[in-house]
């Protein structure tokens, strides 16, 4: 419904604030879900959590066009959001198939190609189908408004996509390299494991929070520009819905590559600095893309507008790249939990953006939220991981096992997401 915000506004008539309520719902539904699905995943995989999201977000997006009323909206929408919590099961998945070295390649290209279909969204319903629609209704002579019923017609063709590819999830995917877990756990290949233990262990470690603030400065700065940029775009400069959504594909097509660049320059910071490198490189993206979004909201005609959209969209979605090539690291056993931990942030800071959109003209909104962002870059600089160094920090050492009493082990991590104790050998 995004790229039809303008179009719905105008049809049931409805003020800034009951628009941005929505927007609020939307992004807020699934801070708790994805908390969920990250620990879901750990449990019993990603596949059949992936395929659960889908349905539940799918189904919903076909009726959008009942809706007739603010708090319909407001409804539909905090529904349709829990869409989101398919971004961690598809992290956990990457991260699960891949090794922690390329693990910021591979989750920023899977979530960067996730996040384009978002871009691609907005051109497809807001330049495609609202404007087939509306020339349909037209010819047809209908006496109610073309514009209301190509609206409330658009929603149900991505809402049949996104319900119907939960089937080839479900037939055709596996939940790790060693096959489904469910198949695993009835072979005893898989231990069961302790849902409070996993959220407490991934809790306690203050790399978690340091993480989640930061995401929800870049993710969360992506689902609000998402919402509010067809929006702006209309207001500050008289475009039509049609011009809007094309304009606003603009910030949302840079994930064709930007999340992908993100995370393989993390890979090769780390590479060739450790884990130093990727904490400079994450205070790089975070630094520029704040700056940028300033920029933005500064301009003061289109083309400079579209210039600085594009420029501080591909820091936000390098930041997104830059912070999930570091989650791996942050507990490799509890994979899930910790993404869908640090992924709820993002949508808590969406939330935050969202109500200072609700309240602020749009420029001074988008202004607040670049400083606010460039302030948070501080935050790379206290992410310290055991075993590994910080940005100022040296090598955060594991306890050392020869001052304990009990037999030392280390917990490894199988690419499955297990924790198997494996016994040091005593001096």
């Amino acid at each position: 419904a995004t790229p039809l915000l303008s179009e719905i506004q105008t049809s049931l008539n409805l003020s800034k604030e009951e628009i941005w309520t929505s927007s609020i719902c939307s992004v807020a539904g699934a801070v708790v879900t994805r908390c969920l699905a990250g620990l879901f995943c750990d449990i019993y995989g990603a596949r059949l959590i992936s395929a659960a999201v889908l349905i539940i977000c799918g189904i919903p997006t076909m009726f959008t066009g009942l809706v007739n009323t603010a708090a319909g909206l407001s409804a539909l929408r905090l529904i349709t959001g829990i869409g989101g919590s398919a971004f961690v099961t598809c992290q956990y998945w990457t991260s699960t198939m891949f090794t922690r070295e390329v693990s910021g390649t591979a989750n920023a290209l899977a979530a960067g190609w996730g996040n384009l279909g978002g871009g691609i969204a907005q051109l497809f319903v807001g330049t495609m189908l609202f404007p087939m629609f509306k020339l349909i209704y037209s010819k047809a002579g209908t006496q109610q408004d073309p514009a209301t019923l190509a609206w409330r017609s658009c929603c149900i063709i991505p809402g049949l996509l996104c319900a119907g590819f939960s089937y080839f999830v479900i037939r055709y995917s596996d939940d790790s390299p060693k096959g489904n877990y469910h198949k695993r756990k009835k072979l005893g290949l898989m231990r069961k494991h302790s849902a409070w233990q996993h959220i407490k262990s991934a809790l306690l470690d203050h790399n978690t929070w340091l993480l989640v603030l930061m995401y929800g400065c870049c993710f969360g700065v992506e689902i609000t520009t998402t919402n509010a940029a067809a929006l702006y775009f209309t207001e500050e400069f008289k475009l039509s819905t049609e011009s809007a959504a094309a304009v606003a594909f603009t910030f949302g097509g840079m994930n064709l590559f930007a999340r992908g660049l993100g995370g393989f320059l993390s890979d090769v910071s780390n590479a060739y600095w450790g884990m130093r490198g990727r904490l400079i490189w994450q205070l790089v993206c975070f630094a520029l893309e704040g700056a940028f979004i300033m920029v933005f909201s500064k301009a003061k005609s289109l083309a400079g507008s579209i210039t600085a959209l594009m420029a501080f969209s591909i820091f936000v979605q390098g930041a997104e790249g830059s912070t999930f090539g570091i989650v791996p690291y942050l507990n490799p056993g509890l994979t899930g939990t910790v993404a869908g931990i640090i992924g709820a942030g993002g949508n808590a800071g969406a939330v935050v953006f969202s109500i200072m959109f609700q309240q602020l003209p749009y420029r001074d909104a988008f202004f607040w939220m670049g400083a606010s962002t460039t302030c948070i870059s501080i935050l790379s600089s206290l992410v310290w991981i055991k075993g590994y160094e910080g940005l100022f920090f040296k090598r955060r050492v594991l306890p050392n096992p020869q001052t304990s009493d009990k037999p030392a082990t280390l917990q490894a991590a199988t690419k499955d997401g297990n924790i198997e104790p494996v016994k040091l050998p005593t001096p």
